[in-house]
């Protein structure tokens, strides 16, 4: 049996990312991958049963970083509009430190491995229980207005998104460069706050 070389694991990682934000799905294979790694396909089998399983490992990978950047100097007792600006903090400087990380996990989180990625991470858990007592909490000290788990995600992070979506692209509407700052963000997230209070 051959032993896992952790260099090539990495490098064979970069390169399913890179070849699924480019291709999505339908255009990344094994073969494609061990080819770009100068690997055989052999030798992808010694670190994963299959595509699927390649696939989940890798969102597996990315989802608990995300988790533990996101939950970073976060706790649920905060009052609603401080932890609301903390999640934005760090749901930002993920995105803009691994946006090809990002833009992959975008791509599974709308297949059939989602479900499976989540299920096997038990941080997800722990997130969850953590995003629902901050939530209840803001309903709790009246600190956030009732509205179904769907509502409050859009308007609370929609706008986040839209702009974070802008500055991976470089450009704003109409294709005008754009760079996402501080100060658009807090100007964003003074009107997002706003529609959150009661």
């Amino acid at each position: 049996m051959r032993i896992r070389d952790i260099d090539k694991e990495k490098l064979v990682i970069t390169t399913a990312i890179d070849q699924i934000v480019r291709d999505g799905f339908q255009g990344f294979s094994m073969n494609k991958l061990a080819k770009a790694c100068s690997i055989s396909v052999g030798t992808l089998y010694i670190y994963y049963k299959d595509k699927d399983d390649l696939i989940q490992k890798i969102g597996a990978i990315i989802a608990l970083k995300f988790f533990t950047g996101t939950v970073k100097d976060f706790s649920p007792k905060m009052s609603f509009e401080d932890g609301l600006w903390k999640q934005w903090e760090n749901r930002a400087a993920f995105t803009m430190k691994y946006p090809k990380e990002v833009a992959f996990f975008e791509i599974v989180k709308h297949s059939p491995h989602s479900e499976i990625i989540l299920e096997s991470i038990k941080e997800f858990a722990d997130f969850r229980k953590i995003m629902t007592e901050f939530i209840d909490n803001g309903h709790r000290n009246k600190q956030l207005v009732p509205m179904t788990f769907e509502a409050f995600w859009s308007v609370a992070y929609g706008p986040l998104y839209t702009l974070l979506n802008l500055h991976t692209e470089g450009k704003s509407m109409g294709g005008k460069p754009f760079t996402l700052t501080k100060e658009i963000m807090k100007e964003a997230f003074s009107r997002t706050i706003k529609a959150l209070k009661p």
